[in-house]
């Protein structure tokens, strides 16, 4: 059986010495998708498009800071506790999406301090934003060849030639495609139903949809933590646990304050 062989050139540009590589464009793509998504319900709901400003820059750190921390001491903790300066080389690539999200709240609370907004009000927000945001990070990872599925024999097997010769499963497209199906779904919520009233509803139901993705997808990923490789759940998978209660926590909570 013949499957589909990619191979594509990491550097999209290349011009009088400066290059421009496919996973820089599309992070910066995923970027200003979510920032111009933001910006649609701001002007939506009457807010302060300005202010949003304050809050790309808050969150790009915060993303970039926490994604970086966490792949260095949750997935080569070994490696990085080794050569320290190394966690300073972001170049050489490794970010955890886990540690970006947690980046990205910390940093949406920082912004929320200079204003009067709740706080889930903002994630709420936020959350449709990110879901965006993470397909266009999980189609640079597959324009990068790198987080890789399992060996398969499944028609929609795809060889990455620059790794090896082995049919894999494409797992950065089934996120990609999980996540742009979680934003659409998402952003009907927010648009045509009242639970964008429920402070923290939508944000709940990100985290449950996308951390169960995650959990599903990562049954047929490569073990990236090379001490979890004789574990029964994956490095993945066990970080996924807490942002699933804190989601399912956050999806009861509006109605237990109801019955009160």
């Amino acid at each position: 059986m013949d499957h589909f062989v990619w191979n594509l050139d990491p550097v999209l540009i290349s011009f009088m010495g400066l290059k421009v590589h496919w996973y820089g464009a599309l992070f910066a793509l995923a970027i200003a998708s979510g920032f111009q998504v933001m910006k649609r319900m701001y002007k939506q709901e009457g807010l302060d498009v300005e202010s949003l400003d304050n809050l790309l820059m808050y969150c790009v750190i915060g993303i970039i800071v926490g994604a970086r921390l966490a792949h260095c001491f949750f997935y080569d903790p070994s490696y990085y506790f080794a050569h320290p300066m190394k966690i300073l080389a972001i170049w050489e690539g490794g970010l955890a999406s886990h540690g970006g999200g947690l980046g990205a709240i910390l940093a949406l609370y920082y912004y929320k301090r200079k204003t009067d907004m709740p706080f889930l009000f903002l994630l709420d927000r936020l959350a449709i934003a990110t879901a965006i945001f993470g397909f266009f990070v999980r189609m640079a990872n597959f324009a990068n060849s790198e987080i890789l599925g399992l060996p398969t024999t499944k028609p929609w097997g795809i060889i990455f030639e620059r790794v090896d010769l082995i049919p894999r499963h494409p797992a950065q497209l089934y996120e990609a495609i999980s996540y742009l199906i979680i934003f659409i779904s998402l952003y009907a919520v927010y648009k045509f139903t009242n639970l964008k009233e429920k402070h923290g509803v939508i944000f709940g139901l990100f985290l449950c949809s996308v951390f169960s993705a995650r959990w599903a997808i990562e049954m047929v990923k490569v073990k990236q933590a090379a001490y979890a490789t004789e574990w029964a759940m994956s490095a993945g998978q066990l970080l996924s646990i807490p942002f699933l209660l804190v989601g399912v926590a956050l999806l009861i909570l509006p109605f237990v304050k109801k019955q009160k």
